[in-house]
């Protein structure tokens, strides 16, 4: 059988191996993405944990542990957003695929997720309070997404990007 045999069938018994796949595929890169981070703390001489998970769609690395992992985020995430792709980059290259996996490094992104979660709530309310427009500061593609959902469990209120990278920011309107 070949490969667009074995994608074109839509049996109900193929649903969990095509799941099982998807998520053999991620372990595997995030496998990936723990080895060149562990060479790359290795070189540095930076101690860190390395833990790897699966949510959703796409790997999550998470380095923690390490007094010097300060370094490795940056002035507001720079030096992670920018480590994040070269992990992506060496996934990329031992696999040929590209990669969506996650880099969190000393609880960085889930700190700034909960912050940005709260900016949203209180934006959205304050737009619903006021009915005036506001526009927030200009942020990654991540950090929109976080407000955007923040702003949608928010009756009355809506949210759009506007603006181009690197200048593109999330608007909260009444709805």
């Amino acid at each position: 059988m070949t490969d667009a045999d074995t994608t074109e069938r839509t049996d109900v018994d193929d649903a969990a191996p095509a799941s099982d796949n998807l998520e053999d595929r991620l372990v595997a890169e995030g496998e990936i993405a723990g080895d060149y981070l562990e060479e790359l703390l290795d070189l540095l001489d930076f101690d860190g944990d390395i833990d790897l998970d699966v949510e959703g769609d796409r790997a999550v690395v998470a380095i923690d542990g390490g007094s010097d992992l300060a370094k490795l985020v940056g002035r507001k995430g720079e030096v992670l957003d920018a480590l994040q792709e070269l992990t992506r980059l060496a996934v990329h290259q031992k696999t040929g695929e590209r990669s969506r996996l996650m880099l969190d490094v000393a609880h960085w992104r889930r700190g700034r997720r909960d912050e940005l979660a709260a900016l949203g709530d209180k934006v959205a309310r304050r737009v619903l309070a006021s009915g005036e427009r506001e526009e927030l500061t200009p942020m990654t593609p991540f950090e929109r997404k976080i407000v955007h959902d923040a702003v949608s469990a928010v009756d009355g209120v809506r949210s759009e990007s506007e603006g181009a990278e690197p200048s593109r920011r999330v608007v909260v309107l009444p709805a």
